[in-house]
């Protein structure tokens, strides 16, 4: 376990309101000292920890690989930062594009065509994990003339009945 000082001054939370709560049942300090210490970790691993992961939006980042993207379309969302931070698709054409890719999803809306552009690539990312997230995210590609010239990442609602 590596102790950083986040978690020691979590632990140390956790430990006092531990103490707190059994300084309440009992008034022996030894008592209450023993008990504390066997509970503090407890309390923190099973009760503090969790609901930190619950509801904290940290999720794992990897790097781009074809591979991943279209054997787990429900974790591409890890691979955004990637894709976006290092431009990897600004620049290339439709035909380097889509074996990375694979086909569009959907295409995006044109407002000059008033129809749905097939230079408006569309991808779903899923969702980043944490409690009550209902946003899928998606990415969206842009080419002109066959060429990747924009990204652009948004989220769509997702309601489920």
């Amino acid at each position: 376990m590596i102790l950083t000082p986040t978690f020691i001054v979590l632990i140390s939370i956790v430990f006092i309101l531990v103490w707190l709560f059994v300084k309440t049942i009992d008034k022996r300090k030894w008592l209450t000292l023993l008990v504390s210490l066997a509970l503090t970790p407890i309390a923190y691993f099973y009760v503090v920890y969790p609901m930190i992961n619950i509801f904290s939006s940290y999720h794992h980042e990897k790097y781009f690989k074809s591979e991943a993207w279209i054997e787990n379309p429900e974790l591409r969302f890890e691979m955004l930062n990637s894709i976006v931070n290092d431009s990897v698709f600004i620049g290339k054409q439709k035909e380097e594009v889509k074996p990375l890719l694979g086909e569009a999803e959907w295409f995006g809306w044109d407002d000059s065509l008033k129809a749905n552009s097939p230079d408006k690539w569309n991808y779903n990312l899923g969702f980043k994990p944490g409690a009550l997230n209902n946003m899928q995210e998606c990415i969206e590609l842009e080419f002109k003339n066959n060429t990747v010239i924009a990204l652009r990442t948004y989220q769509l609602e997702k309601t489920f009945e």
